[in-house]
């Protein structure tokens, strides 16, 4: 289960709802069995310039190769430079989550 982290500067008007949606589509897009993202948003009271940072991290499977990463990265850059004013700082990070990470469902 993919997660997307969505931090932005609270003085910009975003849908972060609709952006998360979006975000968990095109993963899926790229991988159907990724299966929901968790997604979460967090505007920041304080900031200093507008600007927005989207990471997401899923778990290493043998097909998300360096060809899916950079393919998955492309397309959620892209999707975010539609939906930011211009002149919004972004950036996006895709990685995977580390060895000592479990998940389930209790």
């Amino acid at each position: 289960m993919p997660h997307a982290e969505l931090k932005y500067s609270s003085d910009l008007a975003l849908d972060a709802r609709e952006i998360l949606r979006k975000i968990e589509a095109l993963i899926q897009t790229r991988d159907p069995n990724s299966g929901a993202c968790k997604g979460r948003a967090y505007p920041a009271a304080e900031a200093h310039h507008s600007h927005v940072l989207l990471t997401v991290s899923l778990l290493p499977k043998a097909h998300r190769d360096a060809g899916f990463m950079a393919a998955l990265l492309a397309d959620l850059t892209a999707y975010i430079d539609t939906v930011l004013p211009l002149g919004t700082e972004r950036s996006v990070s895709v990685s995977f989550s580390g060895p000592h990470y479990v998940t389930g469902k209790l």
